[in-house]
């Protein structure tokens, strides 16, 4: 699926309301982040986002900041990059390196199940550690 879109019906025939999803804008918005600022489709934005942007265009670099965190709704639930954002709006840590820390521990993967080893793998005689073989190379070293 490439798209989709909600069918809109409305029996008044006004075909003046245009529906934009602005998920569909974000490889543009990596090239001109500048649209950002005045783009009909990023008047839609969830809050969250809008509270972002808004922190965000108002220091240098803002905007690309700002298409960089929407980008990773290309890679991650959209769900879960706005949690994020959310989390880091309510710390006010308004930035992408924080946005993605927070990600990170939300999307992190369980650890993995323990292995269990065949029995043929196990080692029939376990070895033992032998330090006196470290000291005689030391002192043979000090020797010198």
């Amino acid at each position: 699926m490439i798209a989709e879109h909600q069918r809109i019906i409305d029996r008044r025939h006004d075909f003046s309301r245009t529906i934009y999803d602005w998920r569909h804008y974000l490889s543009v918005l990596q090239r001109k982040p500048g649209a950002l600022r005045n783009g009909a489709p990023f008047a839609e934005f969830p809050e969250g986002f809008k509270r972002l942007q808004s922190a965000l265009l108002k220091r240098p670099g803002g905007d690309r900041e700002m298409v960089e965190i929407l980008a990773l709704v290309l890679h991650h639930d959209e769900q879960a990059v706005l949690t994020a954002v959310e989390m880091a709006l309510d710390a006010g840590v308004a930035s992408k390196q924080h946005v993605l820390n927070l990600l990170g521990r939300l999307v992190e993967l369980p650890p993995p199940a323990p292995i269990d080893a065949p029995q043929a793998l196990v080692l029939k005689i376990e070895p033992l550690a032998n330090v006196t073989r470290y000291d005689g190379l030391r002192e043979v070293r000090d020797a010198a």
